[in-house]
């Protein structure tokens, strides 16, 4: 990419308003900071009707034993990682949802920039995962443009995998290979090209949004509880048991021990709280109900 095109990308252009950053006080930058970061909201909202498409997506491919994937690189491919791996506690994935990032595990505590120019470390990253027909890859840039990116979603489409895409410059290149293109421009950073501010938090959201609407469509959730938690520590035992509490109205000793009976499983507990049944019949209804507790009540 030439200097003009670098030009006209939103996230590398300087903004008016922080030309004096470096003289500012801190309190006003403080202030400048938060004015351009309510931006953020604004975009993301314009692009729902396109992220609605992506979660629907992602469902799909879900509930057909597939896997939700990104790639990205830098701050992005670090926010496709933190993304994925909190759905473990909160959801209880196992490989539902994963990243690739350029430069692999490593880059994510320790700069490996100079990965994402190459399309075949992205390729050979999809191969080590076995990438197959019924996953589909996020693919998520800043710039629209990262090659490692580009190539995830040639290598996907190679495949028969589904093609996403989330750039955060309108008329993104990486939007040319994706059969879904989410595009949001909260305008310039106020530190020239740093995208780990206002795009890293499009980003954030954006990924937040995906991965706990198809959550929810999966059944994963009951009312507004993460009921496919799982209490791996004391915090998170005192959680499952308020869970338990609020949406049966149990009492803390019932709700022990229906924890107990379930297996520590917070969705089982309900549903033998509510129904009277068996930790067995409870299993089955859920099984049948597809994961979704208020289908088994």
């Amino acid at each position: 990419m030439g200097k003009e095109q670098w030009e006209v990308l939103s996230t590398e252009v300087e903004n008016p308003r922080s030309k004096s950053l470096d003289t500012m006080k801190i309190r006003d930058l403080l202030i400048l900071m938060n004015e351009e970061d309510e931006k953020v909201i604004r975009t993301v909202r314009e692009a729902i009707p396109t992220i609605e498409l992506a979660v629907q997506k992602v469902i799909h491919v879900l509930e057909n034993g597939g896997r939700l994937i990104y790639a990205g690189a830098g701050t992005s491919g670090r926010m496709g990682v933190m993304d994925a791996v909190e759905c473990v506690p909160t959801f209880s994935t196992t490989d539902e949802v994963i990243a690739i990032m350029a430069g692999g595990k490593s880059a994510f505590s320790t700069a490996a920039e100079g990965a994402e120019d190459s399309e075949r470390l992205a390729e050979r990253d999809l191969a080590e995962i076995g990438l197959k027909k019924d996953d589909v890859i996020l693919a998520v840039a800043a710039s629209g443009r990262t090659p490692y990116c580009i190539g995830a979603l040639k290598e996907a489409r190679k495949r028969g995998a589904g093609c996403m895409s989330l750039a955060c410059n309108h008329h993104a290149v990486l939007s040319q290979y994706a059969d879904i293109a989410i595009e949001v421009d909260a305008g310039p950073e106020i530190l020239t090209g740093s995208t780990r501010l206002k795009a890293g938090t499009c980003q954030k959201l954006i990924l937040n949004m995906i991965s706990t609407s198809a959550m929810v469509g999966v059944g994963k959730v009951y009312n507004n509880y993460m009921v496919d938690m799982k209490a791996t520590n004391h915090k998170l035992e005192e959680r499952a048991k308020r869970i338990v509490m609020e949406t049966t109205q149990c009492s803390e000793k019932q709700a022990v021990l229906a924890l107990q009976d379930a297996g520590k499983s917070i969705k089982t507990a309900i549903v033998m709280l509510l129904t009277g049944v068996s930790r067995d019949e409870a299993e089955r209804k859920i099984v049948e109900a597809k994961g979704f507790v208020n289908k088994c009540v």
